[in-house]
């Protein structure tokens, strides 16, 4: 069988690197999150004001470019010229050394002070557990425990893990940097799809739902590969340029 060439074997990751660096330099990245998280308090507060709940209340976070920040294994990735691979990233969640994102910590013990519990439902593997609780309680989020992590496990969907919380509590706000954060009818629509659920539930963003800016990676870039990541990275290019508008 013919070898592919070199440029789909060592990926330049060129089209991440203006990402990365705005994640990492900017300070208009670090303004967003505060943004994010100073809302977050903002909606919190209102609510527990506003009137007493049934149930205990709760606040869902993804952990990955939510609370989070994994841009250092972008970064490694475009300088050892790799692509995303289970085994480089079990190495960097094993390492916990992720940073806690600007605003994260200071809102989420802000919420744990006033009552409410916080639920970390990401879709890292079960494998990558003890780290990722490492790495959280190294950063001094609150409820970083087996009961309020939530991993994946036979499916990516969240939606059961976030049902199963709610069956006991009262979710007040879901943070995420990824539409599939917040509800299933994100999943697997093409790029126009999710746009079009977005403008069915505009009235949620800033309510209840509050996003957290990621550039990285994500279902927006997938979409884009109609949910293909197996694609050579000649492919790869060749659609991104292909979804871009020009005048």
């Amino acid at each position: 069988m013919a070898q592919p060439p070199p440029a789909a074997r060592h990926p330049t990751n060129e089209h991440t690197v203006q990402a990365v660096l705005w994640v990492q330099r900017s300070g208009e990245y670090r303004a967003l999150c505060h943004q994010a998280f100073n809302l977050a308090r903002r909606v919190l507060d209102e609510e527990l004001k506003a009137s007493p709940a049934s149930k205990k209340r709760a606040v869902v976070v993804d952990v990955d470019e939510t609370v989070l920040d994994n841009s250092p294994y972008q970064a490694r990735l475009i300088k050892t010229r790799q692509a995303y691979a289970t085994a480089t990233w079990r190495q960097w969640v094993d390492l916990a050394r992720a940073e806690a994102m600007a605003g994260a910590v200071e809102f989420l013990k802000h919420a744990s002070s006033r009552g409410v519990e916080v639920f970390y439902i990401s879709n890292r593997r079960a494998e990558e557990h003890a780290g990722t609780l490492v790495n959280l309680r190294a950063k001094g989020f609150p409820h970083a425990d087996n009961a309020h992590l939530l991993l994946r496990t036979a499916e990516g969907s969240k939606t059961k893990r976030r049902a199963a919380v709610s069956a006991t509590h009262e979710i007040v706000l879901l943070m995420g940097d990824n539409l599939n954060d917040f509800s299933d009818v994100f999943d697997g629509k093409e790029p126009a799809g999710r746009i079009a659920e977005v403008e069915k539930l505009a009235k949620e963003f800033g309510r209840r739902f509050i996003v957290l800016p990621n550039p990285l990676y994500g279902d927006f870039e997938d979409s884009i590969y109609r949910y293909n990541r197996g694609l050579p990275e000649t492919e790869k290019d060749v659609l991104r340029k292909g979804a871009l508008k020009d005048y």
